[in-house]
C-alpha cells in the first residue's frame, strides 16, 4: 500500500498511512478512520462513565439502606398501641376506629420496610386501603389530622367532591397525588410512600334509581372509574401546580403502588340500606314509629352503621371495583351528650382550654359552669352537627366579652352560665382573688412585652 494521508474522522488530524494496519480503525474503501489518540480518549471516557455509574448505584443502595433503617426506627416508635394512645389525647370515644387506623398506619410502615428489604416480586404485600364512615361531626377528619401529625411520612387531604372525570371542567383525580407530592416537599420517593385521605368520598357515589340520568356524570361514577388504577397502583402523571394540562407541558410521574389511600364520608342514609338488609320487622326497621327519642335514634344508628358490608356500599352507589380496593371498613359512632361534654374539656386542644388561654393573655380567668357546658352539648345535638359546632356555640356566647375585655388590664374572672348559652345573658365579670391569680399564672401564657407601655404617647391611639 503506497504512503497516503488520511484524516481521523473524529479529530480531523492528518495521519500518514504506510499500511492499512497502521490505524486501528480504517476502511480504505470509504476512507473512514479513527486514530489511536481518539480511541484512547473514548476508552477513558467509557471507564469514567462506568465508574460514575457504579458510584451512583452504590449511592442508591446506601440511600435505600438508610431509608430502610429509618423505617425500622419509626416502626419501633409507632406501634399500634402507641398510635392509639396519642389519638386518645385528642379524640373522645371512637375506640374501634382508632384501633383500625393505628393498625393500618403500622402495617403501612411494615409494608414499606418489606419492599425495601425484598425485591418486588410475587411475594409482595398488598396494601389495605381504608374506607371510614360516620355521621357529620363525629371526628373523621380530626382523627386523620392528628394521625398525620404523629407520622413521619407525607400526608395530604383532598376533597373528593371537587374531582371530576377527565375532560370536564374541575379537578382531575391526579390532583390527589399532586397534593401529596407537594406535602412531601417535591420528593418523589417520599411521595410514593405517603398517605392520601379523600374526604367527602360519599359525594361521588353514582346516581341510581329515579335519579339516574342518561347524560354524562362527570362528578360521580366517572371519578370512581378514574380512581380505580390509582388505588390499586399505577404511574400517575400530572403537571406542576398552576400549569394547565397540554401535550407539551412538563409532567411529574409518581407510582401509587405503595401509597395508602383512606377515603371517608358521612354516607347519609346508608343505615337505612343496612336496616333493609338485616330484614328487621316494619315496626322496628330504620327510624320508625317506635323510636321514642334522639338517644334511641342514635343508638339504633350505631347498631346499624357497624354492620355495613360491601354489598351495602354497592347499593349506595360505590362501584364494585372500588369496593374491592378498599378492604378495610372503619365506622364511627354518633357522639352523645356525655361525649360532647368530654370533648369540650378533656382533649389537649379542647375548645374550653383554647378560650382559657386566649383570655389569660388579657389577665382574665375563664370559668364555665357545669350546666353551661351541658347546655353547649345539648345545643350541638339539636343542630345535628356533632362536635364541629361546639366552638361556634361558645364563640357566639363569648363575642361581647372578648370585645370588651381588652379595654383594661385589670385581673378579672369571667363566669359562663347556662343562661348565657340558652338565653343570651351577659357573662358575669368578677374581681379575681389570690387563688385565681395563682391559677392564671400556671397557664404559662406568653404575655405582651412590658416595654410596650400603653401610657406611652407613641402607643396611645389618637
Amino acid at each position: 500500500m503506497p504512503i497516503q494521508e488520511v484524516r481521523c474522522s473524529l479529530c480531523r488530524r492528518k495521519i500518514k498511512v504506510h499500511d492499512q494496519y497502521d490505524i486501528p480503525i480504517f476502511d480504505p474503501n470509504t476512507g473512514f478512520a479513527i486514530c489511536k489518540n481518539c480511541i484512547r480518549e473514548v476508552n477513558r471516557f467509557l471507564d469514567e462513565h462506568d465508574q460514575i455509574k457504579g458510584q451512583a448505584v452504590e449511592t442508591q443502595q446506601q440511600h435505600k439502606h438508610g431509608f430502610a433503617s429509618q423505617l425500622s426506627k419509626v416502626l419501633k416508635k409507632n406501634k399500634p398501641h402507641v398510635i392509639k394512645e396519642y389519638l386518645d389525647e385528642f379524640i373522645i370515644k371512637q375506640e374501634r376506629a382508632k384501633k383500625i387506623l393505628s393498625v393500618a398506619a403500622y402495617n403501612h410502615y411494615k409494608r414499606m420496610l418489606y419492599d425495601y428489604e425484598h425485591d418486588s416480586g410475587e411475594d409482595e404485600l398488598d396494601k389495605s386501603n381504608v374506607i371510614i364512615m360516620g355521621p357529620t361531626g363525629c371526628g373523621k377528619t380530626a382523627l386523620l389530622s392528628h394521625l398525620s401529625r404523629l407520622l413521619d411520612i407525607p400526608f395530604a387531604v383532598t376533597d373528593a367532591s371537587s374531582l371530576t372525570e377527565a375532560g370536564f371542567v374541575g379537578a382531575d383525580v391526579e390532583v390527589a397525588v399532586r397534593n401529596l407530592y407537594y406535602a412531601a416537599g417535591k420528593d418523589i420517593e417520599k411521595t410514593e410512600h405517603g398517605i392520601i385521605y379523600l374526604d367527602e368520598f360519599d359525594k361521588i357515589a353514582r346516581k341510581s334509581g329515579e335519579n339516574n340520568s342518561i347524560t354524562a356524570d362527570p362528578g360521580h361514577e366517572g371519578v370512581q372509574q378514574g380512581l380505580l388504577k390509582m388505588l390499586e397502583g399505577s404511574v400517575v402523571e400530572f403537571t406542576a401546580r398552576g400549569q394547565r394540562k397540554h401535550p407539551e407541558a412538563p409532567t411529574i410521574k409518581v407510582n401509587t403502588r405503595n401509597i395508602l389511600f383512606i377515603v371517608g364520608g358521612a354516607f347519609v342514609g346508608i343505615e337505612k340500606i343496612v336496616a333493609r338488609r338485616v330484614k328487621k320487622s316494619a315496626s322496628s326497621m330504620g327510624f320508625g314509629a317506635e323510636i321514642q327519642s334522639n338517644e334511641d335514634e342514635s343508638k339504633r344508628y350505631d347498631e346499624l352503621i357497624h354492620q355495613v358490608r360491601p354489598e351495602d356500599l354497592m347499593k349506595y352507589g360505590i362501584i364494585p371495583e372500588i369496593i374491592g380496593r378498599l378492604p378495610v371498613i372503619c365506622t364511627l359512632e354518633t357522639l352523645d351528650e356525655d361525649s360532647l361534654l368530654r370533648i369540650l374539656t378533656e382533649p389537649k386542644n379542647a375548645p374550653v382550654k383554647q378560650y382559657e388561654k386566649l383570655l389569660a393573655m388579657d389577665n382574665v380567668k375563664l370559668e364555665f359552669a357545669e350546666d353551661a357546658l351541658r347546655a353547649v352539648a345539648k345545643k350541638a345535638i339539636e343542630r345535628k352537627t356533632g362536635a364541629r359546632s361546639l366552638k361556634g356555640i361558645i364563640e357566639d356566647t363569648m363575642l361581647d366579652v372578648m370585645f370588651d375585655i381588652p379595654k383594661t388590664d385589670e385581673p378579672r374572672k369571667v363566669v359562663i352560665t347556662a343562661a348565657c348559652i340558652n338565653d343570651g345573658e351577659t357573662p358575669k365579670i368578677e374581681p379575681l382573688d389570690a387563688k385565681g391569680l395563682l391559677e392564671l399564672k400556671q397557664l404559662n401564657v406568653n404575655k405582651p412585652n412590658d416595654d410596650d407601655d400603653p401610657d406611652d404617647e407613641e402607643n396611645t391611639p389618637a
